[in-house]
């Protein structure tokens, strides 16, 4: 009757049963499950949502090689989500995902080069 009322319980409540048990193993460092915690944060799927705390665990798969969480930290920053980065940051995590093969980060990592040089401000030509 116990595994009964325990498997009704895991069916009718999946979202939030897979948050903690994602949430687990996100503590013990598995940056998978870091990654899987930070999205639920952001989309707010089985947990209130909150993207400080999504960043948070971003940033933790992050410092562990995790291209799809270097992925999202860098958009993150680039909408604000996230103020504790420094300059040039945004390059490196996208950097990181496009060399591990995550195709959005090379489109987004050559548009935010592009967009850059356009907004650098250009040299003046002296006339002598």
């Amino acid at each position: 009757m116990g595994t009964m009322i325990s498997l009704f319980y895991m069916w009718l409540y999946s979202q939030s049963f897979h948050f903690h048990v994602a949430h687990v193993y996100a503590r013990f460092g598995y940056s998978s499950a870091q990654l899987i915690v930070g999205q639920r944060y952001l989309q707010g799927a089985g947990v209130v949502k909150d993207e400080e705390m999504a960043m948070h665990w971003f940033r933790q798969a992050s410092k562990q090689g995790h291209p799809r969480a270097s992925f999202n930290l860098a958009v993150g920053k680039l909408k604000n989500m996230t103020g504790s980065m420094e300059v040039g940051d945004v390059e490196i995590l996208l950097n990181i995902a496009a060399r591990q093969g995550v195709q959005e980060a090379q489109e987004l990592l050559e548009n935010v080069i592009w967009t850059r040089s356009k907004l650098s401000p250009t040299k003046k030509m002296r006339v002598f």
